[in-house]
């Protein structure tokens, strides 16, 4: 069934796969960006009739309210991402990552649907050994991860809502992201070939951007047994620390050189592994290894040579 899709940043890291992907399947898209980084990256999408494209901030009731009213669902990608764009700018991701989709909220009927992009970096730290599943408490240790956990519990409150709680993303996509730690590296190893790791023992679980592209479609095709329900959505088979991230990165790229920092500290504490069980069992499986994103990461950083791409 073919159904009128608002995507709001549709136009960033996410939402330069994502659009397509909706397009691709047969729905309406109207992307509302402000682009702040000065991207492009649906200009290919301009001559399909069923792609309209807005330049606002979605924080804006005057802009949002009309856009709305032609939507069957939501899809709010609309935030300042990482945390340090949102230490640079707090106003703005309180703002943007929370307020945008509080008032999307006072906006809409009860009728329309919501899928919400958030983070599974909600769970701050967590136990050692131990799987965050979406039961386990939010305790998120930055000003993102507590304006998307804020977020995420605003929408579940509201009802007729997905959320979906993502791993570290990494993946080529139209609107690169180079400080996604992935992403990152790899960068490192083919243009530096080497990276000197604080806290390297710190773990964290991975998906590519394809893959959330695709959890958003199935969410889309499964809302009414996955209604109102956060879901985490990571590859189970990558639960890594950074050491073992890069010996991954290593077997492609062999002369890669990493080092473990006898002194200093990551900015980003977040150390926790996490289950994906829950949204496996909705029949959802990731297509997309992270050896086959550090290929095509390779096989981009060739045609890449600088530091454009990053949030902050």
């Amino acid at each position: 069934m073919s159904l009128s899709i608002l995507v709001t940043g549709g136009a960033g890291y996410l939402g330069s796969i994502l659009v397509p992907a909706l397009l691709a399947a047969g729905h309406k898209v109207a992307v509302l960006d402000n682009f702040m980084f000065r991207q492009s990256p649906l200009n290919q999408l301009c001559a399909d009739p069923l792609f309209d494209v807005v330049r606002g901030d979605a924080r804006d009731e005057a802009v949002l309210r009309p856009l709305l009213r032609q939507a069957d669902i939501l899809i709010p990608l609309a935030a300042l991402v990482g945390a340090p764009l949102c230490d640079n700018d707090k106003h703005g991701a309180e703002t943007t990552n929370c307020g945008a989709v509080r008032t999307a909220i006072a906006l809409m009927s009860p009728a329309q649907r919501i899928l919400l992009p958030t983070t599974n970096s909600g769970y701050g730290i967590g136990e050692a050994g131990q799987h965050c599943t979406e039961e386990t408490p939010l305790r998120p240790i930055s000003l993102y991860g507590r304006t998307k956990v804020e977020a995420e519990r605003a929408v579940l409150d509201r009802g007729n809502a997905i959320s979906f709680r993502l791993a570290t993303v990494f993946g080529m996509a139209p609107r690169l992201r180079l400080d996604l730690l992935v992403n990152d590296f790899v960068y490192r190893a083919v243009t530096d070939r080497a990276v000197v790791l604080f806290e390297a023992h710190f773990k964290r679980n991975y998906i590519h951007v394809r893959d959330v592209a695709r959890a958003f479609l199935h969410g889309i095709e499964h809302f009414e047994e996955m209604r109102d329900r956060p879901y985490n959505v990571g590859l189970s088979d990558a639960n890594l620390s950074k050491l073992e991230l890069c010996r991954r990165i290593q077997a492609q790229v062999p002369k890669f050189v990493f080092l473990e920092a006898p002194i200093g500290e990551d900015p980003d504490k977040r150390d926790y592994i996490v289950s994906n069980a829950r949204i496996e069992a909705t029949g959802f499986r990731p297509a997309y290894s992270l050896d086959d994103g550090i290929r095509e990461l390779i096989k981009g950083y060739r045609m890449i040579r600088n530091n454009a791409f990053g949030n902050v």
